[in-house]
Order: C-alpha cells, then sequence, then structure tokens
C-alpha cells in the first residue's frame, strides 16, 4: 500500500546517528525472539516466576508456529527495501516475508505473557515491545501493517495461552499428581 511507503519515508525525519543506533539495539533484542526465549528460561528458574516463564516460552512458540512458519509463507509480502527504491533497510536485510513482523509477535507474546501474571512488570514488558516493535518501522524493515498484524498476533496467542492452554495443563498435572498420590 503506498501510504505505508509514505509513512516510512516520513520516519527520515526522526533519524539521527543517535537515533539509528538505539534502534538497531532495540531492534537486535527481538532477533530470532533469543532474548525473550531467554528472558522465559530465566523465569522458568525461579519457583516465583516459573508459571510466566512457562507461558511466556509457550505463547511464543505457538506464535512463531503461526506467524513465520503458515503465514509468511502464505502471505509471501515483499519487504519495503525491495518493493520502493526510496526505501532502503537501515539493519541488516531481512530474507524472510515482510508479513507479519516476526519481532513484533515475539516481544508481545512474551511481554503480554508476562502482563498477564505480572502487571507493573507487564506494563515495563509491553513499552519495551512497543518500542522493539517501532524500531521494524523505522529500521524500514516493515510495513506498518506487518507490525500491527505482529502485535496482534502475539497479544492473541499470549492471551489464548494464559486463559485457555495453560490452565489445561495446570488441570492436567493436578490430575496426574492425584493419581499417583491416591
Amino acid at each position: 500500500m503506498p501510504w505505508e511507503a509514505e509513512f516510512l519515508r516520513s520516519l527520515g525525519a526522526l533519524r539521527s546517528p543517535f537515533m539509528d543506533k538505539v534502534m538497531e539495539l532495540l531492534s537486535m533484542l527481538g532477533d530470532h525472539g533469543i532474548f525473550c526465549i531467554c528472558l522465559g528460561l530465566v523465569l522458568l528458574i525461579f519457583a516465583k516466576t516459573r508459571r510466566t516463564g512457562i507461558q511466556v516460552l509457550l505463547a511464543m512458540a505457538l506464535a512463531y508456529i503461526f506467524a513465520n512458519l503458515i503465514l509468511k509463507n502464505l502471505v509471501g509480502r515483499v519487504r519495503p527495501y525491495d518493493a520502493y527504491t526510496f526505501i532502503e533497510a537501515l539493519v541488516k536485510k531481512p530474507h524472510d516475508s515482510s508479513f507479519p513482523s516476526g519481532h513484533s509477535v515475539n516481544v508481545f507474546a512474551a511481554a503480554t505473557a508476562i502482563f498477564l501474571e505480572h502487571k507493573k512488570t507487564g506494563i515495563v514488558a509491553l513499552v519495551i515491545a512497543t518500542l522493539v516493535a517501532f524500531s521494524r518501522l523505522y529500521n524500514c524493515v516493515h510495513y506498518p501493517t506487518d507490525v500491527l498484524a505482529g502485535l496482534v498476533i502475539g497479544i492473541i496467542f499470549a492471551v489464548m495461552v494464559h486463559y485457555l492452554i495453560f490452565p489445561k495443563c495446570e488441570d492436567g498435572v493436578r490430575k496426574l499428581r492425584e493419581r499417583k498420590h491416591a
């Protein structure tokens, strides 16, 4: 959509060497989901945050399967820097499809899972997720609708895990423990 390319072009007004570096670092937080996966693993270590860690990792895994393995291949949207000559990526160019933003999927799945368990910490996580998602626009590697779709997908999967999947898993574990002790 032409309006999305114009939006990306308009972000050029924000550019400076300092902002370029900040946005590059923010974008790196979402690379391959590594930061969020590590965060989920750290949360697993402590009994107090184990439930959150499980939900972070499960939400990310399910969202990844849907967004990166299914949806990206079905849609096959060309990246903005490949579609428009006036758009230049400011970071290493990804070679997969543009829609949806995998960075946005990962960070919003993780941040929403944290928010649903720990509101105050979750607000901080959601702010960071928003900054990571914005960095994908600033760096011209995604269109606004790619990022918006990634945000929605990440949130949906975290909510599904929190309210539907995780409670079923907890019930199953509880029933197994009851049988073992009976």
